[in-house]
């Protein structure tokens, strides 16, 4: 695969146009399930903030991060950086489960994405993000 050009120059292009630009650069399924979850994330969180960081890696954030998006050759991996404090009735969660703070999703080819349990898991991440910019505002003046 051809080394990346996206991000090079992260001062030229919003985070945005980066991600757009990932989606296209990848051409095959994985830009389509990046472009999936990134439209879900959207739906479910309509003010949600779109990060570019770590030299190429799609963030979400709303009063902190929601999720990661970061692509492989064989997968999209979906990092919660605090899953291990959501619920996941659906069993989401499929990777870095052994870990005390961090949870992930990992989509490969073919692997279809439980819409109605994904954009609840995404609220859940956004409550729990904004409970805690509430409790950092508590005891200031």
């Amino acid at each position: 695969m051809k080394k990346s050009k996206v991000g090079t120059s992260p001062k030229a292009n919003s985070p945005s146009q980066l991600i757009d630009a990932r989606i296209k650069e990848l051409a095959d399924w994985r830009g389509e399930t990046l472009s999936q979850i990134r439209s879900l994330i959207k739906k479910s969180v309509p003010e949600v903030i779109e990060e570019w960081k770590w030299r190429g890696v799609p963030v979400w954030s709303q009063d902190g991060i929601i999720c990661t998006g970061e692509s492989y050759k064989d997968k999209i991996k979906l990092t919660f950086v605090n899953g291990a404090k959501l619920k996941d009735p659906k069993k989401l969660f499929n990777s870095s489960l052994e870990g005390n703070s961090r949870r992930a999703i990992d989509l490969n080819e073919g692997d279809k994405v439980n819409v109605a349990a994904f954009k609840s898991l995404i609220r859940e991440v956004v409550a729990l993000n904004a409970s805690k910019q509430k409790g950092k505002s508590i005891g200031k003046v």
